[in-house]
């Protein structure tokens, strides 16, 4: 075992996500499956006690120890993808998986796991700072999954309208 590991609680399914893990994101594996000696809280003696894994190359430990804990919005992975193509099959993995969409490229994962899917164009927009910052993070606030072409074109400065417009006819009944 190396000297840090991210270790995610889980109720009791911890193989089940390292597996969806797995196949889904690139440079990720399901390593040794530990069976608990004895019963625990939330398990019995033979149950999967923890799993090792990896995700984008990150290490990771399951571990299923009943619904005492849960995910929270504190911890996220941070998912960089090259392009539209990449950034929708990661949000429509975990989505369609019993996820659930947010706000500002964030979804959660059918187990309450927060995942942050972010094209890099987005993350080097905001590090250059000024303008070009604002107009991207105005644009990302009115997002849920990121697109790609609205990043580029607030890059820009293009004008992107975030509300659609209407013909309205104002009449005075005085």
């Amino acid at each position: 075992m190396k000297k840090n590991t991210v270790c995610l609680w889980y109720d009791h399914d911890a193989e089940e996500a390292a597996r969806f893990y797995a196949q889904t994101f690139p440079d990720s594996t399901v390593g040794a499956v530990h069976r608990a000696p004895s019963d625990f809280p939330g398990g019995k003696a033979g149950d999967v006690l923890t799993v090792e894994f990896t995700v984008c190359g990150v290490l990771c430990l399951g571990l299923n120890g009943g619904d005492t804990f849960k995910h929270s919005e504190a911890f996220s992975f941070q998912i960089a993808t090259d392009d539209q193509t990449e950034t929708d099959r990661y949000w429509e993995a975990i989505v369609d998986n019993g996820g659930v969409e947010s706000e500002c490229g964030w979804c959660k994962d059918k187990w309450g796991l927060s995942w942050q899917i972010t094209p890099r164009v987005l993350t080097e927009a905001m590090a250059s700072g000024g303008d070009v910052a604002k107009r991207t993070f105005e644009a990302m606030m009115e997002m849920q999954k990121i697109d790609v072409a609205k990043i580029e074109a607030a890059v820009r400065g293009d004008s992107v309208p975030n509300v659609p417009s209407y013909d309205v006819e104002i009449v005075d009944y005085h």
